[in-house]
């Protein structure tokens, strides 16, 4: 496991074009709502959370494209599925580099966002910790995505069909336990999400892309 991720790891530094893509378009696109809506600090205050929860979420998605197709095409997923290696850890292998190369950056950059589309400050703690196990669950649900539509024709086209109404529980979850007077039951419901994600994303990835294969 540990050599694979690294092995992930490599290309997506050598490919990390995708990556920062992703985090200029997380970063552009939260700023534009500041133009759009106007510097009103009560107005900007209020709708922060819910900009930074879908922003994050559209910025997730960008380099899902690119996390399965290339194995497919050079004959690389063979392989590893060849190899003996259940298909869930090959599965949990991409969705923790996923995460570590995209959600994490996400996770660091959105409190400067945030403090720029004037959030709170009581409320920046609450949003930080709703977007730890948001971007989690944004990685386990786009990998499964990525594999439903690796090989398929216009893949593209239907990842986001597939992926934005799984996450759209989470994201009504952690925009109101970033916003809500009372986040305890909303954070109790995207922490249950993510419980429930960690072990059913990875086994229905690797049969996807055992069907991917054959």
């Amino acid at each position: 496991m540990i050599a694979l991720i690294a092995k992930e790891l490599r290309l997506s530094l050598r490919h990390g074009a995708e990556s920062m893509a992703a985090l200029l378009f997380f970063i552009i696109a939260g700023t534009l709502f500041a133009f759009g809506v106007g510097p009103d600090p009560a107005i900007l205050g209020r709708i922060a959370p819910g900009v930074v929860w879908v922003t994050a979420l559209l910025a997730a998605l960008l380099p899902l494209e690119r996390l399965f197709a290339p194995d497919f095409e050079d004959g690389t997923l063979d392989l590893l599925l060849l190899s003996g290696w259940p298909a869930y850890a090959i599965a949990a292998a991409k969705t923790a580099v996923h995460w570590v190369t995209t959600g994490l950056p996400l996770l660091l950059i959105a409190a400067p966002l945030a403090v720029m589309l004037r959030l709170p400050g009581d409320k920046l703690p609450l949003l930080m910790l709703s977007l730890l196990p948001g971007t989690l669950i944004f990685s386990l649900l786009g990998t499964l995505a990525a594999a439903l539509t690796t090989g398929a024709r216009r893949g593209a086209i239907l990842m986001p069909l597939i992926t934005l109404p799984l996450m759209i529980p989470s994201l009504i979850f952690g925009t109101a336990a970033a916003s809500s007077p009372n986040p305890a039951p909303s954070f109790y419901m995207i922490f249950a999400m993510l419980l429930v994600a960690l072990p059913l994303a990875p086994i229905g990835t690797g049969l996807a892309l055992r069907a991917a294969a054959e």
